[in-house]
């Protein structure tokens, strides 16, 4: 599945071709993916100017003045700027044309999502999908104090905690792996059992991971590749993940996989205690 720094690396590849310009058409191939598409949507978007994009957690985010296109990756999902007139294959659902180009999603898996958010119905933030996120990993907000704060009650182990998105967003499977590793906590570790220390090295760890996997492109996922057809290189750089019976690239120990609410944990039990 995409996750945050794939995400981040999409919006920052199809902002230069869509803030600011004007949507001239709008084609729905299907009548949804994960949820229905927006009614009416051609007639909600063109004629419209867009503005600034933005991401939130997962979510990337296009501005205009009357409201919001939420976009989801789903499992599979990937976004791209094609000539106008491109033909569309099979798990092309949905094109965005602006000028004498278009923003087409492809979604094989169809657990993707485009939603509207009306201004009306005030900030995106507050859309049902987005007003229980947690906060971002790169604002002041975050923390390894918000980190202790907020686990003292929670039992569940760590890489649960970050996954369920509830205290900070974004920390996918891939990325907790690696942050904890960075961080030398056991990912089996009960949340509230870590102090106030280990998470700000897990706070900076987190970090340090998502900006070296937004400069890197991201992982390559499967079928996930940028606006540019381009793949993420981050995965060239893993230290636990994926790398299961092989040697640490710290001790020479041997990296564990173990299961962790039906997700793939990566470890190092010499390192992460």
């Amino acid at each position: 599945m995409p996750e945050l720094p794939e995400v981040e690396v999409t919006r920052r590849g199809v902002a230069p071709y869509l803030e600011g310009q004007v949507v001239t058409g709008v084609v729905v191939r299907r009548a949804g993916l994960r949820w229905p598409f927006p009614a009416d949507l051609p007639a909600l978007l063109c004629g419209r100017a867009i503005g600034l994009t933005g991401r939130r957690g997962k979510y990337l985010l296009i501005g205009f003045a009357h409201g919001t296109l939420i976009i989801h990756l789903g499992m599979s999902g990937h976004l791209r700027i094609l000539p106008v007139g491109s033909a569309a294959q099979k798990h092309d659902h949905f094109d965005l044309q602006v000028g004498n180009q278009l923003l087409r999603l492809t979604d094989p898996r169809r657990f993707g999502a485009v939603l509207w958010h009306p201004a009306e119905e005030g900030a995106v933030e507050e859309h049902l999908l987005l007003r229980g996120l947690g906060v971002e990993p790169f604002s002041v907000d975050f923390s390894g104090e918000l980190l202790y704060r907020q686990t003292r009650a929670r039992r569940a182990a760590i890489k649960q905690v970050l996954l369920a998105g509830d205290i900070v967003v974004g920390v996918g499977n891939i990325y907790a792996s690696e942050s904890l590793f960075r961080a030398g906590i056991n990912p089996k570790t009960p949340a509230y059992r870590i102090g106030p220390a280990r998470y700000e090295k897990l706070a900076q760890a987190i970090r340090d991971i998502l900006a070296a996997a937004i400069t890197q492109g991201g992982s390559t996922l499967r079928d996930f590749v940028g606006a540019d057809g381009q793949s993420g290189y981050f995965q060239q750089s893993y230290f636990v993940y994926d790398r299961a019976d092989t040697a640490c690239r710290i001790c020479c120990g041997t990296i564990r996989q173990i299961k962790q609410g039906q997700r793939s944990t990566f470890y190092c039990v010499n390192c992460q205690k």
